[in-house]
């Protein structure tokens, strides 16, 4: 192909791609606020029509934690446990470990709702940039949503639903995460986050990660 005209199809592709973004990003915008109108172009609206649970459906069993088995004396004979979690309150973990994953999971956590349209509609025009996922635009909020779920399934067919990608697990997460966000403080949300999520190596939990990978509390 000649140099001018690959030149020439390369600027027709940035235009289109361009295109693209800015049309995605107008239809999640209209999606956002009214699912049914804005996902005609993008199957949202058919994703709602499948989506038969109500935010209020939402149930969070208390999460798994380990069971010490102590003596007589109070001392510590085994542990055991299906996730090594120990839950902690808010206060008795160290600002420098929230404000780190604030700053990477949803920095303007506490300045939005259940979601963060800006950072959505960043990470969709990103993505179709890049012409895969490359970013991802969950709150902390709908982070948490899809973990209680995940962690509520009780067969494999439950576990791919909380996992799919899918409409209709999108908007019953946010659907979900509108009234977490409407029930709770935005703090007692990051404990229950910071309490839920997985960090690697076995570790559930913000104390059990510090614990796991540097041998000190949360704190």
């Amino acid at each position: 192909m000649p140099t001018q005209l690959l030149r020439l199809s390369r600027r027709g592709t940035e235009i289109v791609r361009l295109a693209a973004v800015g049309v995605a990003v107008g239809v999640l915008a209209a999606g956002v606020a009214l699912p049914a109108v804005g996902g005609a172009g993008l199957g949202i609206m058919s994703a709602t029509n499948e989506v038969n649970l109500k935010p209020e459906d939402l149930t969070e069993p208390p999460p798994a934690e380990v069971t010490v088995v102590q003596d007589a004396r109070g001392n510590e004979i085994a542990r055991f446990y299906e996730e090594y979690r120990e839950v902690v309150t808010l206060d008795e973990m160290a600002e420098v470990m929230k404000t780190a994953i604030i700053s990477i999971e949803d920095y303007r956590f506490y300045e939005h709702g259940a979601i963060d349209i800006e950072g959505t509609i960043r990470a969709l025009a990103k993505n179709l940039q890049a012409g895969g996922v490359s970013q991802g635009g969950s709150s902390i909020t709908q982070q948490y949503v899809k973990q209680v779920l995940l962690n509520s399934a009780d067969t494999e067919k439950e576990k791919n639903a909380a996992l799919e990608s899918s409409y209709a697990r999108k908007l019953n997460e946010l659907r979900y995460a509108m009234a977490v966000e409407k029930k709770y403080s935005k703090d007692q949300i990051l404990e229950k986050y910071l309490n839920i999520a997985y960090f690697g190596a076995g570790a559930y939990g913000v104390e059990a990660a510090a614990k796991r990978f540097f041998g000190v509390t949360a704190a």
